[in-house]
This record gives C-alpha cells, structure tokens and sequence, in this order.
C-alpha cells in the first residue's frame, strides 16, 4: 500500500436514518460506521492518514474521532465527484494511488482495499472499481437495487456506469452493481476530476462519470468482483439499518 493515500466519504446527513447525526456516525453493533471503516484500515499498513470529507454536523465527527485526523470540507452537497474534489488540497503530494470509499459501507474488508490498489498497481489502470453481482433484488438485497449498474462491452470490458436514476428499464435489469469502492491512479484522477459535468437527473457531480471519462481517453479501466457482497450493504434507512444488524447477529451466532 506504498504511496496510497484514502479518501473516506462522510458529508451526509442521511435523512431516512430519523438521527440528526451525520450518516457516518450511524451505529451498527455499537460502532459507528466511521470507526468500523477506520478498525479495518487499521489492518492494513498505510504509509498516510486518510482523508475524512466532513460537511453536515462536522464537529460530532470531530468529536468521535478526535481533531488530530485529515479533514477535508465539503461546504455544498455537490455529488461524490465534487466531495472528492473538496479533498485535494489534503491528499499527500507524494502519493500514487487514491482510494475512495464511502462512510456509509462499514463492511468494507481490507482484502477488497488491497486488491483494488494492487489492480491499479499491475494492470496500469487509472482507475479499479469494485462490482457485486447479485443473483436478484430480493430481501435484503433489495437495498441494492438503487446501486448504479455495471454497463460492460460485448467483450466484457467496463464502458460506464449509469446511477440508477438515470438508468433505463433495460439497465436496471442488469445484476452487476456499483457498491461504490474506487482506486484512482492519483495524476489522472487530479489531471481529470474538473472534467465532471452535472448534466443528470441529480444535477450532482458523480465520481462515477469518470469510468466513462476514461474509456473515451483510452485509458484502462479494471473491475474487480467482489466475492463477499455484504461488503457492498449501505443502509439508508434505519430499517434497512436493522436488517443488517439482524444478519450480523446471525452470523456472529
């Protein structure tokens, strides 16, 4: 993990949750999601901090993991791209790789992480995403369905992603979703994440546009399917947030 650098998405407010804490702070088995996510970085040798992009309610995450972390402000709700772009100025000169991830995935796994800068590292790619693929939209995996989908070529390479509100009915039928876990080599993503255009459904700024970006300028793009797709569960109400703790309890049986 030399020279990586990550770069922990926590802006939201997460309105379905009924909480007034920032999404980020939202507990499963008595951890937020933020510390869950900064347990499993724990595991994994990182040469630098992340980056932690703070927006609604900064100060409770302050509180929680104390003020000598990286932050980063996000002052507007502009989508994912711009939340990435808030982080900049804060991301380590000397790094190589960039990892994106989500606060709101705390099941995030340190096998998923390496495996992501290791496919940036040997195949040159500038950017590796993670993809589920799920055998349907059914029971708890119903929360997935709002995930983007996964549009591949006839030869099965990566075109783009397409969010789920802007998807057709024939895309949304796609099983291969985006659980939103990136690996950028970090000069292309800094040399193109201004490219970003909100011209969607959204009028938001998605990190996702640049898989397509990136396709068009020739570059190589690498997914890497994520075995375990619990990984990819991001609760977004406090009843799929109960879901998720009864499939854990479960499992811990």
């Amino acid at each position: 993990m030399q020279n990586t650098q990550i770069i922990i998405l926590a802006a939201g407010k997460g309105k379905r949750m009924e909480s007034d804490e920032p999404k980020a702070l939202s507990i499963l088995q008595g951890k937020s999601f933020l510390e869950r996510i900064f347990d499993t970085l724990s595991l994994i040798d990182l040469p630098i901090d992340p980056v932690i992009v703070v927006g609604y309610k900064k100060e409770r995450i302050f509180e929680v993991l104390g003020d000598k972390r990286i932050y980063a402000h996000q002052t507007e709700q502009l989508g994912t791209g711009h939340a990435v772009l808030s982080a900049k100025e804060k991301v380590h000169p000397d790094h190589k790789i960039v990892v994106v991830l989500y606060s709101d995935q705390p099941l995030v796994s340190k096998e998923t992480i390496e495996s992501l800068v290791q496919t940036v590292k040997e195949k040159k790619a500038v950017v590796a995403i993670g993809t589920i693929i799920l055998p349907d939209f059914e029971d708890w995996r119903a929360g997935l369905n709002n995930f983007g989908r996964i549009i591949r070529d006839k030869n099965g390479q990566v075109l783009k992603i397409v969010e789920y509100k802007d998807a057709t009915d024939e895309e949304r039928q796609i099983k291969e979703v985006n659980p939103s876990f990136y690996a950028f080599d970090a000069s292309w993503l800094w040399e193109n994440i201004s490219k970003l255009k909100n011209e969607n459904t959204q009028t938001e700024y998605y990190l996702t546009d640049l898989i397509e970006l990136a396709q068009k300028d020739g570059k190589r793009v690498e997914a890497v399917t994520m075995s375990n797709i619990m990984e990819g569960f991001q609760p977004n109400s406090k009843q799929e947030l109960e879901i998720l703790e009864e499939i854990l309890a479960k499992e811990n049986k």
